[in-house]
């Protein structure tokens, strides 16, 4: 019964308190300054209040998305650049709600981390805020979560949570039929999918993270392949309101064309791609000469530089081309749709990939 007894606290197992507190406190005014008609309250409370008739909706039909970065983390982590990585995880989720002709009304996150560096996830929480500034949702809560153990010290995940909102009558796809034109918006870059892939491209190549890219010298190696997610949805939600003439959308996101296309697709019709017209980013011509990988599994993989896609009627395209090229989107005619044969999606001609080596 000698024994000397110590008391055990939460922080000698590995958990701040009062970390996650000043983390809190840091991200409120983050927050605050995304806030939207329709929320109710702010950070703080058990759950997240938001009042669809404030924000307009009539007969509205809730969609909701959930997503995460990736082992794009990976990079932002042994680099130090933590400032893009949340613009991925909003960008992730709210492209999803989109395609289905949702406007995104509220955000939540998950920040897990091994042991929490406050400075660290408020630039994380700062980029999510910017995120949700481009989208036009508000970021209404989320949980902070230190998990010694389970992470190791220096590492972190992020998931991500978005919900929206459309009027009956406007959910996407509708109508899609033989003839009907598939426009291309193009991406920033490798957006948040196939980063197992590119860090071990990056590996094969023995450059160091802050070696300048090959691809784009004036940035570093690490700075270039964070390149935040293309948040589409101010550009689509106007184009789609006040034109009409969207059809359906897709999100080319992990499969690439051949895996995200056939999704918005009636079964009688097929997708047939002009690899051509897509616009020829570096950063793929680098990942496909130094894997090297082939094309095949460049298009399966990755965006291959087009972010998103959309199905209009011949007679709408060009005009719905220039309202989104108005709003400062990169836009392609990329194919078109026609009757179903043996697959799906039809593929003609080659990615440009001539070689950043």
């Amino acid at each position: 019964m000698g024994e000397d007894i110590k008391t055990l606290s939460y922080r000698q197992a590995g958990v701040d308190i009062d970390a996650g507190a000043a983390l809190v406190e840091k991200i409120k005014p983050l927050a605050g300054a995304t806030s939207r008609s329709g929320v109710m309250g702010g950070l703080g409370g058990f759950g997240a209040l938001f009042d669809l008739k404030e924000a307009g909706y009539r007969d509205p039909v809730l969609v909701a998305a959930t997503d995460g970065v990736g082992t794009k983390l990976k990079i932002a982590i042994e680099s130090g650049h933590h400032a893009t990585v949340g613009i991925d995880l909003v960008a992730m989720c709210v492209n999803d709600l989109i395609v289905q002709g949702a406007e995104p009304l509220f955000f939540l996150d998950y920040f897990a981390s091994g042991k929490l560096q406050v400075e660290e996830a408020a630039s994380v929480v700062s980029g999510i805020a910017e995120g949700c500034l481009q989208a036009g949702c508000a970021l209404v809560g989320g949980e902070t979560a230190e998990l010694p153990g389970l992470y190791a010290e220096k590492d972190y995940d992020l998931a991500g949570f978005a919900v929206g909102a459309v009027e009956r009558g406007m959910i996407l796809p509708k109508g899609v039929a033989e003839g009907d034109v598939l426009i291309g918006l193009a991406s920033s870059g490798v957006h948040s999918n196939g980063f197992s892939l590119v860090r071990r491209v990056a590996e094969r190549t023995g450059l160091s993270w802050d070696a300048p890219a090959p691809f784009g010298p004036e940035r570093s190696l690490a700075e270039a392949l964070l390149e935040p997610t293309r948040i589409y949805v101010r550009a689509l939600l106007a184009a789609m309101r006040e034109t009409g003439a969207v059809k359906a959308l897709a999100h080319i996101t992990g499969g690439g064309l051949p895996e995200n296309l056939p999704r918005i697709l009636p079964e009688d019709c097929a997708a047939r791609i002009d690899l051509a017209a897509i616009p020829a980013l570096p950063v793929f011509a680098w990942l496909a000469g130094n894997g090297p990988v082939a094309e095949e599994e460049m298009l399966r993989t990755f965006n291959c530089g087009v972010g998103m896609v959309l199905v209009a009627a011949e007679a709408d395209a060009e005009a719905l081309s220039g309202h989104l090229a108005a709003a400062g989107e990169t836009t392609f005619r990329l194919g078109r749709i026609e009757k179903r044969g043996a697959a799906p999606i039809l593929f003609d001609g080659n990615l440009r990939l001539a070689g950043t080596s």
